[in-house]
């Protein structure tokens, strides 16, 4: 089935279209109706006629865009109508709440006259937040989009012209970093002199280009003074030359921007451009030239950029719009000016400079992603253009006068991070309190790439003061051939002066069937070295397991650094976080089958690791029964330890049990059934029977249940000590670390 077919499919299938309304408040009950919709909603409705301000308070509006077409400039398909418009319409409003979370309505306007698509789109302001004017045909596009931007006091954003003109402008910046070159002096020359185009010369413009510089070549050649044959739009970038037609403007040229139809620009011409050449070659579906054909014509730097996603360095409008309306909608913009648009093209290119994300690299296939000619764009799916475009784009409204709300921009991050999922917010709260007080953390695989990668993230971000153990110059190279700027601290097992370590080690183990000659041998392994010198105060804490088996990792720190004097047991807990809850499931790594002593140590750990989180713990010890309705073996020991750790004055918090699953994370069961239950609302720390009961739960509620996972959280050790899974990406790593930080300070 070809790709048409597929994407029939896909949009026939039931429900029809891609995009649907939710309620965001409860709708239950009869009294949940009367306040959604009449007698409550009166009262809104009288603030806002009194307030006009107070629809944001009261409604969507501050979270609602509208995308508005007149379907005649739609894609690559031209003048199709405003009907056959709606699918691409629903499909931004897809973006929009993917990438920023964003609502959108879709409004198709069966209007071809500018004048009556600006009377109905400025006749919605009260709607919405912010327009998106999208695939409007020019010149009418530059008249509608000036006007509504007069008339209306919200954001107004036409992204066919800006969108191209953003996006290209960061790689334009980095290109210009990598090559060396002035952007004041480059030699631009475009191919296309359509609504795109015109808006990406003027953005080029912003950025600090000369106008001078820039030649603009339509269907007949280059755009000069003497030609009558050009709109008031066009005529802005005629200028003198001797260039007959494209070819001979290219001849010198520095960069080549592409907004016209594919394959107008052969080898030859490449080869006239000055040297290291720019060709952003934007034509879709087809580039105004190949990109391997591109990079064949050169022998020096050839950097190069298309629409296509298949390509480096893809120039993807999603990296701009959704974000920019975030931005702006955050601090109520009255427009989107070129202040906000420059923010936006800087923070992109700053963004490209740093190390990828390893989630990011495994989206694009794991092909390599580090800056240079190859990647002056970031990649669409990267998470982060969020955190750094919308913050950049909210200030640069501030600074420039169009906000009507002023906001902390240094806890902003934090906000958007919670769009992007419960996991997040609930990190940055651990990440907070590590940076208030880092803390040395050994990672005991230190010459992995990836350790190498977090040892950079966790410096660059003051969360800790990563200690590496490898061979010095392999994690030196490594750091260097990644473009990481730091010195890493690293303890090497073949070089350094390890009698001490040894000494210890022997000490702890030498009545455990340890001879001297090997703990000699044993610290210069580096799970054994990284738990004696936590064990000894040299580091804080630990991280390992990267590249062992989870029993075979964890040896080493349960032989030298032990479980803490107050417990006899050490267990693996996750956190699991779904849209507006959080729970943490023990053991879910460790104990194969507890007894009730070991459950009672399991739930007072993992409730005081809840606590780290400013969670505050409600604990259900799980059966599959509910408070004696089966009575055997295994379901005793779970009563039993609910039991102990109810009578225990020593437990400062709500735990209950022994009860099923769904009794303790239903409310409704809690009260009703189980009304005596001490567990007044659902449980969020849930302790397994047995590791297999654990182990299970938590990957089904993972997989199936939609729910984010952060750990495995070693709790009970004497100091703290993480256990990475094997293949855990850098992101985890930095993440446990910030655990670990958070436990060291405690200690």
């Amino acid at each position: 089935m070809g790709l048409d077919e597929d994407s029939l499919d896909y949009h026939a299938a039931d429900p029809p279209g891609k995009l649907e309304i939710s309620t965001t408040k409860p709708t239950n009950t009869q009294r949940d109706l009367s306040l959604a919709y009449s007698p409550g909603v009166a009262a809104p409705c009288n603030a806002i006629a009194e307030n006009p301000d107070d629809a944001y308070k009261y409604t969507a509006k501050g979270n609602l865009v509208g995308v508005v077409s007149n379907g005649t400039a739609v894609l690559g398909l031209g003048d199709i109508g405003a009907q056959a418009s709606k699918p691409v319409m629903e499909g931004k409003g897809v973006l929009f709440k993917r990438f920023a979370d964003i609502d959108v309505f879709d409004i198709e306007l069966d209007q071809t006259d500018p004048k009556e698509v600006i009377t109905s789109v400025s006749a919605m302001e009260p709607t919405f937040g912010g327009i998106n004017l999208e695939d409007i045909s020019a010149p009418e596009c530059f008249e509608i989009e000036e006007t509504l931007r007069e008339e209306m006091d919200i954001p107004v954003f036409h992204d066919d012209q800006h969108g191209t003109a953003i996006i290209s402008g960061a790689a334009l910046l980095n290109a210009c970093d990598i090559t060396g070159k002035d952007i004041s002096e480059l030699d631009i020359v475009f191919s296309g002199a359509g609504a795109s185009a015109i808006a990406t010369a003027r953005f080029y413009v912003s950025l600090g280009a000369s106008k001078e510089n820039i030649t603009m070549c339509d269907s007949s050649g280059p755009i000069t003074p003497d030609r009558d044959d050009v709109n008031e739009y066009k005529r802005e970038f005629a200028n003198a030359t001797d260039a007959d037609d494209l070819a001979d403007a290219m001849v010198g040229a520095d960069v080549f921007v592409g907004l016209s139809v594919g394959g107008i620009v052969s080898q030859d011409m490449v080869r006239g451009m000055a040297e290291d050449p720019v060709i952003f070659a934007m034509a879709n579906p087809d580039p105004e030239i190949g990109y391997e054909e591109a990079k064949a014509a050169r022998d020096d730097t050839v950097i190069m950029a298309t629409g296509r996603s298949d390509y480096p360095n893809q120039v993807n409008n999603v990296l701009g719009f959704p974000f920019i309306f975030r931005g702006a909608l955050d601090v109520r913009a009255t427009e989107i000016n070129e202040e906000m648009k420059r923010a936006a093209a800087e923070a992109l290119a700053d963004l490209a400079r740093q190390d990828v994300p390893d989630a990011v690299v495994k989206a694009y296939g794991d092909q390599p992603l580090q800056y240079g000619p190859n990647y002056v764009i970031p990649k669409p799916l990267d998470p982060r253009v969020l955190f750094e475009v919308a913050p950049a784009v909210a200030q640069a409204a501030i600074d420039s006068g169009c906000a009507r709300e002023e906001m902390d921009l240094s806890t902003y991050a934090e906000g958007l991070e919670a769009r992007l999922g419960k996991s997040r917010e609930m990190m940055r709260v651990v990440l907070n309190k590590a940076k208030s007080d880092p803390k040395r953390v050994v990672l005991a695989e230190g010459d992995d790439e990836k350790m190498v990668r977090a040892a950079y993230q966790l410096t660059d971000q003051g969360i800790a003061e990563p200690v590496l153990i490898g061979d010095a110059d392999d994690v030196r190279r490594t750091a260097a051939e990644l473009g990481l700027d730091f010195e890493p601290e690293v303890v090497d097992p073949e070089g350094g002066d390890l009698e001490p370590y040894a000494d210890r080690l022997y000490e702890l183990r030498q009545r455990k069937g340890i001879t001297r000659r090997e703990a000699e041998e044993l610290v210069t392994d580096g799970n054994y070295l990284g738990s004696v010198m936590v064990e000894m105060g040299d580091a804080d804490a630990m991280l390992t397991g990267l590249m062992h088996h989870y029993p075979e990792a964890l040896r080493a720190p349960l032989q030298v650094v032990g479980t803490d004097p107050e417990t006899d047991y050490a267990a693996g807990v996750y956190m699991l976080t779904f849209k507006n809850r959080v729970v943490f499931c023990a053991d879910t790594t460790v104990n194969q089958d507890p007894s009730a002593e070991v459950l009672e140590e399991v739930t007072k750990q993992t409730a005081k690791l809840a606590r780290s989180f400013n969670v505050e713990p409600r604990a259900a010890l799980l059966s599959y029964s509910d408070f004696g309705s089966v009575r055997n073996e295994g379901t005793e020991k779970v009563r039993d330890a609910a039991n102990a750790l109810r009578a225990d004055d020593a437990v400062d918090f709500t735990v209950d049990g022994e009860m099923q699953a769904d009794t303790a994370v239903v409310e409704e069961m809690l009260t009703g059934d189980y009304d005596f239950s001490d567990l007044k609302e659902p449980a969020n720390v849930l302790v397994f029977p047995n590791l297999e009961a654990g182990n299970i739960a938590y990957k089904l509620l993972q997989r199936l249940g939609g729910a984010e996972a952060i750990g495995p959280m070693l709790v009970g050790m004497d100091k703290p000590v993480h256990v990475l899974q094997r293949g855990d990406e850098v992101k985890d790593i930095v993440n446990l670390a910030g655990v670990a930080v958070v436990d060291a300070q405690d200690d």
